[in-house]
């Protein structure tokens, strides 16, 4: 300090209105010199209890002394070579008792009587460092059943999987899914149904032995990953998880309800080498337990059939990935048009793919097999990437993009989402992301954070096949939609089918109470447009008013307005 008489004050002017606290220490006697709210850092009568470096480390934890000692060291070494710069954190104890995390940095340097002086600034971060541990745990734990989450669950199958090759051992993976949990949002609300996912995860926690892995996969989903298990005990594993839920119905805000799950499971390494091999026939088994009807259990065993099944999957994972490495994924677009003008109001991405011979291939020929290998969301990104490089150079344009179920119950692709539409408010208001009915009925507490962060974007969010699932309108006002896309079925044949009238009546008039506009889908012949016009949908979709097509209709900007005489029909 220069001696300016009101260069303290100053200093410590400066140091509370950071927030932070200076401290000079001079090794050669051990005293330190307190800069600052030394009160607000280590509490009442803590710069008098805190005077020597030994009673500084008195306080500090002693999980993270070693690294500061360590650190003192170098710092003391490096000094010798004209100076060292050092920053660390660390837990200090306050007079209290409780812990905060600090920030120290600083610098050593030979002081004017040549012996070391480390001159630094403390500050507290506790702040960060709970964001920091929050965001870490969301990235390994689910957030309602506090479980581990789908990565970490296949970071313990993997382990697992490794460990009974190198020590030839066996184990199994176990996947769980709740029945009919839709039908309980649907009857008693998405409150029962947490009740349900958190009481079924408690119980499979409370069974399984501290050697085993248990997670939630997603939704209404459980995967188990038993170590050290014989293959013909797997199926008594099973039958125990079936046996928790049979004479015990679960305590949920809407009373008691009777819960059952369907389990599939396969053994490791015998049938399995791989987490892909696993998760794929776990979940083959489970869809077999599903068919046979509630509280049923299969367990996996390789048959032709099977094998068959699985060789065509890993052949299209390959492929996917070749394409995914490539440009062979494309984009077709359908026009979604206003009732009123028949204007084009936005128009709908279609997700196409050109397969090893050059032939285009439709999504519905491939979605399901990707969604079995757990691709889905890097295609659905791929579909994000090419429609926001569309939106860009096209001011005017407005393009809806589907998500699949996996995706918009994935906080870690929403988190991305975010990133890249983040900073593009002009495009993100010129996208409207589908979600379908089913895929909302499956986690609806989730999806409902998913469409609010889209929505809080700038994007539009729209309910896709509406009716398929036969959510609630209940369900409907609480999602809080842009707009609801009425499901085909119900449109195809309309004038011939008097009760597909009365529920798009009826849903009609529900969406404009709540404010959402409505899309009539699959609408192929004029009665069918003027039917639905008189009853007053807001847009209309289908063959009748344009096919997907794989060119940019927006190239002509001065496109007119479709007439009903003259619009296209599918072939």
């Amino acid at each position: 300090m220069s001696g300016h008489p009101d260069e303290a004050a100053r200093l410590r002017a400066a140091l509370a209105a950071a927030g932070d606290v200076a401290y000079e220490w001079r090794l050669t006697t051990d005293r330190i010199d307190w800069f600052g709210d030394v009160e607000a850092l280590l509490g009442r009568a803590g710069q008098a209890t805190v005077e020597t470096g030994e009673d500084l480390n008195a306080r500090i934890s002693a999980e993270d002394l070693p690294i500061r000692m360590k650190l003192m060291t170098d710092a003391t070494e490096g000094s010798a070579r004209g100076g060292f710069d050092f920053d660390c954190e660390y837990r200090l104890r306050r007079s209290n008792g409780a812990f905060s995390w600090v920030h120290d940095r600083g610098q050593a340097a030979p002081g004017p009587d040549g012996g070391l002086v480390l001159r630094g600034v403390l500050r507290v971060v506790d702040r960060r460092k709970a964001y920091e541990a929050a965001v870490a745990h969301q990235a390994n734990f689910d957030d309602l059943t506090g479980l581990f989450n789908r990565t970490r669950l296949r970071d313990a199958l993997r382990q697992g999987i490794l460990n009974s090759q190198r020590y030839r051992g066996t184990g199994g993976y176990i996947v769980i899914d709740i029945d009919g949990l839709g039908a309980v949002n649907t009857a008693f609300g998405y409150d029962a149904a947490d009740a349900v996912i958190i009481e079924v995860s408690q119980r499979l926690e409370r069974m399984i032995r501290p050697s085993d892995v248990v997670g939630r996969i997603g939704g209404d989903r459980f995967g188990v990953v038993v170590n050290k298990c014989a293959e013909a005990n797997l199926p008594r594993v099973a039958e125990k998880i079936l046996a928790l839920f049979r004479n015990e119905p679960v305590h949920t805000p809407a009373g008691l309800i009777q819960v059952s799950v369907s389990v599939g499971s396969v053994a490791f390494p015998e049938f399995v080498k791989t987490v892909f091999d696993a998760e794929t026939h776990a979940e083959s088994a489970l869809a077999e337990a599903r068919d046979a009807g509630r509280d049923r259990a299969v367990h996996h065993r390789p048959t032709e059939e099977r094998q068959r099944e699985h060789l065509a999957l890993e052949e299209i994972g390959a492929d996917m990935r070749r394409t995914l490495d490539g440009d062979g994924f494309m984009l077709a677009y359908q026009p979604v048009v206003g009732a009123a003008d028949l204007r084009v109001r936005f128009h709908e991405c279609l997700l196409r793919m050109r397969d090893p011979m050059g032939a285009i291939v439709s999504a519905g020929q491939f979605i399901p097999a990707i969604e079995r290998l757990d691709m889905v969301r890097l295609i659905d990104r791929r579909v994000l990437d090419m429609a926001v490089r569309e939106l860009e150079p096209h001011p005017e344009l407005r393009l809806a993009m589907n998500i699949s179920g996996m995706t918009a119950t994935d906080r870690s692709w929403l988190r991305s989402f975010v990133a890249l539409l983040r900073d593009r408010p002009a495009v993100a208001r010129r996208l409207v992301v589908e979600i379908t009915e089913t895929a909302a009925i499956e986690d609806i507490e989730e999806t409902a954070r998913f469409i609010a962060t889209m929505r809080d974007l700038g994007c539009k969010v729209a309910l896709d096949d509406f009716g398929a699932g036969h959510i609630s309108f209940r369900h409907l006002k609480s999602l809080e939609v842009d707009i609801v896309k009425i499901d085909g079925g119900y449109v195809k044949n309309i004038a011939a089918r008097p009760d597909n009238l009365h529920f798009v009546r009826s849903l009609i008039a529900a969406a404009r109470g709540f404010g959402v506009e409505t899309v009539a889908e699959c609408v192929e012949t004029a009665e069918e447009a003027e039917i639905l016009r008189n009853e007053g949908v807001s847009m209309l979709q289908g063959w009748f008013f344009g096919s997907p097509t794989l060119d940019r209709p927006w190239a002509d900007a001065n496109r007119p307005a479709i007439k009903l005489a003259s619009a296209e029909k599918r072939e």
